[in-house]
């Protein structure tokens, strides 16, 4: 892939993304409006790699980042060009980079209604959509209590191992390395039933208050169990859920919470295998992303 690439009448050039100032990260985002405090783009230089596209003054003019999962697969996020740059090329072009630099890999991405266009240039299919949805949690009504034999607590350290082999199947691949590095930040809890996790859910500051995520379960009433409490303990605060889950209870307790749909995105994947698994009695099922960006 070239080195640089012009642009109206100057020309940018390609970077490393953790050598530039977070403050110019935090700049771009807000310019089209995302919600990432420099905070957030912290947590996401630490989990994955990126690249910008800097002018010949070292201005941020654009973003991309990768989130590898093992060596074959990983989520992409973070395509941020500059308002002013938005149709002039600069997106794919850092797209292209992204991608000439990980060969062989199977990636998975999700998209906003902007980007689906470029992504399907690039051989990228449509999977599910993604409801972002947010707002003022309150409490929501309540239900029966915890079904016998089950019992609900924080997570610690010693549960990780359990954490790692739970989500696997839910998330497509192992990511051990993305929830160590999320643990440290969050609010966790898990659902037993003895000594089996039946459900687990992470939940940390983020953007404009508090994301809740990632959500992973073997059942709906499981999953709705493990969010009930990071709803509880933001009432009246902003909270975040990015779900794939259209209807059915999940999806009502979330708008009994306050939570209702702000916006969708896309599920796209390159590669075969990249798909979120489906609840069961043998595997759990993801229930919310981290993020948009990690998964």
């Amino acid at each position: 892939m070239p080195e640089t690439l012009h642009v109206d009448a100057f020309q940018m050039r390609i970077a490393d993304i953790v050598d530039v100032d977070l403050g110019q990260l935090h700049a771009l985002s807000m310019a089209v409006g995302w919600p990432h405090r420099a905070e957030d783009w912290q947590c996401l230089r630490e989990l994955g790699h990126g690249v910008v596209a800097l002018d010949e003054i070292g201005r941020v003019m654009g973003s991309a980042m990768w989130f590898p999962h093992g060596e074959s697969f990983a989520t992409l996020g973070m395509l941020i060009t500059s308002p002013r740059l938005q149709t002039n090329g600069t997106a794919k072009w850092l797209m292209q980079r992204v991608l000439a630099g990980c060969p062989g890999t199977r990636f998975r991405l999700n998209a906003t209604r902007a980007a689906r266009r470029l992504y399907r240039s690039l051989d990228f299919v449509a999977q599910r959509t993604v409801f972002q949805c947010q707002g003022r949690a309150h409490t929501p009504e309540r239900t029966d209590d915890l079904a016998d034999g089950h019992a609900l607590r924080p997570l610690h350290a010693g549960d990780l191992d359990a954490v790692i082999a739970f989500d696997t199947p839910g998330f497509a691949v192992p990511r051990p390395l993305h929830l160590i590095r999320l643990f440290e930040d969050s609010l966790c809890y898990g659902l037993f039933r003895g000594e089996e996790l039946r459900a687990y859910s992470m939940s940390r500051a983020f953007g404009r208050g508090h994301v809740l995520g990632p959500i992973a379960a073997f059942s709906v009433d499981d999953a709705i169990a493990v969010a009930r409490p990071h709803v509880d303990a933001h009432i009246g605060r902003f909270l975040r859920i990015d779900t794939h889950i259209e209807s059915g209870p999940f999806s009502s307790f979330i708008q009994q919470c306050g939570l209702p749909v702000f916006d969708t995105v896309t599920t796209m994947t390159l590669g075969e295998g990249v798909d979120y698994g489906q609840a069961g009695e043998e595997s759990a099922a993801l229930f919310a992303l981290a993020s948009q960006s990690i998964g």
